[in-house]
């Protein structure tokens, strides 16, 4: 259980990084307590794991486990290139964060279960529930998401319009790899060093080409520079 628990926090807090619900909860925070966006988000979490876990558990149980584990591991590259594309709060998402009625622990907690049914967030609590224990991933996945959405506000409200998004949708995305490459290669080549292998490999290529790639358009944007530059001296 206790395996289950740290995994299922670490997966799911790492989900919960640039994902909309974070938006959400920093809107939130923005006209109500804290422990009141908190507590909304504690409630619709709750539940919307417990669902999730219920429908992976019993699916599971059909299901051998080096098959859990492939589909487990294709599922989280899918999850990386989700996060890779970014989130963005709808309009009717956004009003709804803005503009709450009288209730605001039901408004939020309502806004974040239905924003949640359907997110990659519970589809990977139903992947993990699949072939792990189903208590454990439900008590460590409601945890990593509140404290995902904790952090979010707190950040947000210290640093602002300054949060660097984009570092936070690459660095999560590269842990869903690392975490999609290990539980596939677990399930195709069980009891070998071949999951911890093919984790580092795919850790240090994406890595390298996140350097490569911010390298490359930190030339580009001097070289833009630099031509306006030249430009209004040649008007000149």
């Amino acid at each position: 259980m206790l395996s289950a628990l740290f995994l299922s926090f670490a997966v799911i807090f790492v989900a919960e990084l640039g994902d909309k619900s974070q938006l959400m909860a920093m809107t939130f925070a923005l006209r109500y307590k804290w422990y009141v966006v908190i507590g909304g988000i504690t409630a619709a979490t709750t539940l919307t794991h417990l669902l999730s876990v219920a429908v992976g558990h019993f699916l599971g149980l059909s299901i051998p486990t080096h098959i859990v584990s492939i589909v487990a591991g294709i599922a989280f590259v899918i999850f990386g290139l989700w996060t890779l594309r970014g989130d963005s709060l709808s309009d009717e998402e956004g009003e709804k964060a803005s503009k709450v009625g009288r209730s605001a622990f039901i408004a939020i907690a309502s806004a974040f279960f239905l924003a949640e049914l359907g997110d990659k967030t519970m589809l990977a609590t139903v992947t993990l529930a699949a072939d792990n224990n189903w208590f454990g991933v439900w008590i460590g996945s409601t945890v990593g998401m509140v404290a995902a959405d904790a952090l979010a506000i707190v950040v947000g409200a210290v640093l602002g319009k300054h949060l660097p998004e984009k570092v936070i949708q690459i660095g999560a995305a590269i842990l869903f790899f690392v975490f999609g490459v290990s539980l596939f290669f677990e399930g195709v080549m069980p009891g070998t060093s071949a999951p911890i292998i093919g984790a580092a490999v795919v850790l240090a290529v994406s890595v390298l080409a996140w350097i490569v790639v911010a390298a490359v358009r930190r030339r580009k944007a001097r070289a833009a520079v630099s031509f306006e530059q030249q430009n209004v001296l040649n008007e000149k």
